[in-house]
């Protein structure tokens, strides 16, 4: 019995390993493959494959922009780095699930039955007269477990001579003073390997491998199995680096759905105005998602930052806030280094808080963008500064997208300061709770829910006045501070059922001696 048991769970846990990868390579009709192309890719890939949908207009708005199909040159791929094209399996899991980081979205639960996607795989390589594939994989050798020893090397081996960090940075946030190109002339960026969601091609220390040793075709990733390059690795030491980037995932940083609250806790002392200040690290963080303003103009598509995290401290007099974002560059306008990797058009980093001038009851909100006439905020400011100018703090009261009043930041007491570290912006904000204008100041209270939300700019992306990212309405709650009160009650409690007990002990003792 016990030996069909386990045949079971072995035959079960193969089935889902076997379900985790590819499915085997399947003979695919190119014929019912262009229909599902003209009916779903056709779009942004165009009618030719070449990535001019829409005559080209779609690409404009993308970045990166849409696979040019006539090249036969793909990404992600797990043939060998000396071999042109993909295999089959690698475009079935480019169709299949998507591109993380980019708007290629995946397509499994559209397009349901496995057959339609083998036919897309069929059709996709008539556009580069693609017959054969290669039918060879990476040498993935014998893996190395990920343990502190392998991280360690793979550490050593990722910044020697700057190997990976020259693109990566020092943390691998993609923050190196680099300007990269795609194939396309297209703007491009390292990877911040501390965002595993983010890479397209998974995460998983087998794919990461993949990656190092193929390279990025199409972009300025090189192998690094090339025995030409001075910065050649072995198949051993592939695996420590795959393990050392697996192991930079900052899983604190991730944005998580059912969090929407913002928590301050209460502080006894002053409340730190450093952002490297350790009080901070006692702090909740929530990370939430930066989408790009498109309401009104002008509009940015093309973002580069994607996550901003929060955290809040207060205490009787005052608000607190720190604000964390991944930025590859430090837009200083002006500065001789950051303007030989921005684009034309360069502005300063910002970010800025957004609250409501009344909490307002229940579940209505002001607009989210600037508010509106009966809803006003209030918009904290902060900004990187330029080269001949430090970094300011402003403040603005909104009632539209298109009328903000400038206000006096310092006679509210809004102080604000910024610090730049190896790929990423820290900013703190702080407020005393209550002002002497109630109409146009909002007035921080104790355990009420008052909305928040985010606008931030990088500015060598371009990203000036209205373009720029943000969130929606979120919450920030001040937690009253525990109190004993429960814990009291509970000692006055214990010491009325202890008396009663003994009472109860003596009048017991007392009938047993008459």
């Amino acid at each position: 019995m016990k030996t069909g048991m386990r045949t079971l769970a072995l035959g079960a846990l193969g089935f889902l390993l076997l379900a985790a990868q590819p499915a085997a390579a399947k003979p695919g009709n190119a014929g019912n493959g262009e229909k599902v192309y003209n009916e779903r890719c056709v779009w942004c890939h165009g009618e030719e494959g070449d990535g001019e949908g829409a005559g080209g207009a779609v690409a404009k708005y993308l970045n990166p922009p849409p696979r040019d199909f006539t090249s036969g040159m793909f990404k992600i791929k797990t043939s060998p780095f000396s071999e042109d094209f993909p295999n089959d399996a690698d475009i079935f899991r480019m169709i299949r699930d998507g591109m993380p980081g980019s708007d290629m979205p995946g397509w499994k639960s559209v397009l349901k039955d496995e057959q339609d996607i083998w036919d897309l795989v069929a059709y996709v390589k008539t556009f580069a007269e693609l017959e054969d594939e290669p039918g060879k994989t990476v040498d993935y050798g014998t893996q190395v477990a990920s343990a502190p020893e392998s991280i360690k090397k793979g550490n050593k081996l990722f910044h020697d001579g700057a190997r990976c960090s020259e693109c990566h940075g020092e943390e691998g946030k993609g923050d190196a003073i680099k300007k990269l190109k795609g194939d396309n002339g297209e703007r491009t960026w390292p990877r911040n390997l501390t965002k595993p969601w983010m890479f397209r091609g998974s995460s998983d220390p087998k794919d990461i491998f993949t990656r190092i040793s193929t390279g990025i075709p199409g972009a300025q990733m090189p192998s690094f199995a090339d025995p030409k390059s001075k910065k050649k690795l072995s198949i051993e030491e592939r695996w420590h680096v795959a393990n050392y980037v697996n192991s930079l995932a900052k899983t604190d940083k991730t944005v998580r759905a059912g969090n929407t609250v913002v928590k301050a806790d209460k502080a006894s002392g002053d409340l730190p105005a450093d952002p490297g200040d350790p009080a901070w690290e006692a702090a909740t963080p929530s990370t939430f998602y930066l989408v790009p303003q498109m309401i009104y103009k002008d509009r940015v598509f093309k973002l580069s930052n994607d996550t901003i995290t929060a955290r809040a401290l207060y205490n009787d007099k005052e608000v607190a806030i720190l604000l964390e974002w991944d930025d590859r560059t430090k837009s200083i306008p002006g500065d001789k280094d950051a303007m030989t990797i921005a684009d034309p058009e360069m502005g300063e980093d910002r970010v800025a808080i957004q609250l409501p001038v009344a909490i307002p009851e229940g579940m209505k909100k002001p607009y989210f963008v600037k508010g509106d006439a009966a809803n006003p905020v209030n918009l904290w400011y902060w900004g990187s500064g330029t080269a001949e100018t430090p970094g300011n703090v402003r403040l603005g009261n909104g009632t539209g997208v298109d009328s903000v009043e400038d206000r006096d930041a310092a006679a509210v007491g809004l102080k604000a300061k910024g610090v730049y570290k190896n790929g990423t912006w820290r900013v703190v904000m702080k407020r005393p709770l209550v002002t002497a204008d109630a109409k146009t100041d909002i007035q921080f209270e104790e355990g009420r829910y008052t909305p928040i939300a985010f606008q931030n700019w990088d500015g060598s992306n371009g990203e000036i006045g209205s373009k720029h990212t943000l969130t929606t309405w979120y919450w920030l709650l001040l937690k009253p501070a525990a109190d004993n009160t429960p814990l009291i009650a509970a000692l006055i409690l214990a010491a009325l059922v202890l008396g009663v007990e003994i009472l109860w002990a003596r009048s017991a003792a007392k009938r047993k001696e008459a």
